[in-house]
């Protein structure tokens, strides 16, 4: 029997979807790569270590493929009850997932945190792992090259069969859309688990409470790195607008640990908060795609992060 050769491809190629998480110590470039790979601001990206603590996923949509990312926090030594649960949040998402991105930054040689990461991920046998050189545009071609040698020595030492190495840089916009064609063919054959035009699976609160949160740690990490916390109350459509002028009300708390940094995060006569809620508002607007209004109010929750009340109150 005859098959016409434009149909052949068509049909021979499965459809796969799966998951895939990166994986990487604090501030390895695995939230900005998630949102090069998605097209959006989908994971909250910063240049402090330690901001993601949601499980973000981001779904990248193909004709022959639907890859779901999912961003964890960067597993490290944990310091307080915070920090242990963020390490069983990471172990528990690699156990489930179809394939694992390491994340190594270029521009860092590897250190004991890459190895603590390296030595757990050799431990999960059956998942294929793909080592991603993030970075590249920092650093010049002899520096990469080295990087990519020794990551291969650390795969060899640890008995990791590395499925691929690949170097990408998601500022850059180099080989990003690279990474999904090779986690791809890793994924087992399966229809779409997701309705086409999804992006992340992620309640809309949550996202909106993150984009705040980045907001508010903008300009102020250096004081405040790990003690904001954002709750999203209410989310509620203004009641007798009229349809085509629509306004979406969120009102949000800011939680910090001590009465101290309640001036740090207002700002003189409120400047500051003003501009954490202009600056959230844009991307709130862009996600949601509507008006908003947004009431910001900043709160104290003495110690959030190490009591385990306020923990499951403020959603860890």
């Amino acid at each position: 029997m005859s098959v016409r050769s434009d149909e052949t491809d068509e049909n021979t190629a499965p459809h796969r979807a799966g998951f895939a998480c990166f994986v990487g110590r604090p501030n390895a470039g695995k939230s900005t790569l998630t949102n090069a790979l998605v097209g959006q601001k989908v994971a909250i990206t910063s240049n402090r270590p330690q901001t993601t603590r949601h499980t973000v996923r981001g779904i990248v949509h193909r004709p022959d493929a639907q890859l779901i990312l999912v961003d964890t926090p960067g597993l490290h030594k944990p310091r307080t009850l915070l920090g242990e649960r963020l390490n069983d949040v990471v172990r528990t998402t690699w156990a489930e997932v179809d394939v694992i991105g390491f994340c190594l930054p270029a521009d860092q040689k590897l250190g004991p945190g890459d190895r603590f990461i390296a030595k757990e991920l050799a431990e999960i046998k059956k998942t294929p792992k793909v080592a991603i050189v993030t970075k590249t545009d920092l650093v010049d071609s002899k520096t990469l090259a080295e990087q990519l040698i020794a990551i291969d020595q650390l795969g060899r030492e640890l008995g990791i069969e590395w499925a691929e190495i690949v170097p990408v840089s998601a500022v850059g916009d180099k080989q990003v859309q690279l990474v999904a064609d090779l986690l791809i063919p890793l994924l087992p054959k399966s229809p779409p688990l997701y309705p086409e035009g999804d992006l992340t699976d992620e309640p809309e609160q949550v996202m909106v409470a993150e984009l705040i949160r980045e907001a508010a740690l903008e300009g102020v990490r250096d004081e405040l790195p790990h003690s904001i916390a954002v709750v999203v109350e209410e989310m509620i459509p203004r009641e007798g607008r009229p349809a085509d002028r629509p306004l979406l009300d969120i009102h949000a708390n800011v939680y910090i640990e001590r009465p101290s940094q309640k001036g740090i995060i207002i700002g003189p006569k409120g400047s500051r908060l003003k501009e954490v809620g202009m600056k959230s508002r844009k991307h709130i607007e862009a996600l949601l795609g509507t008006p908003v209004f947004l009431d910001l109010h900043v709160k104290v929750a003495k110690d959030w992060q190490r009591d385990p009340k306020q923990l499951r109150r403020l959603g860890f």
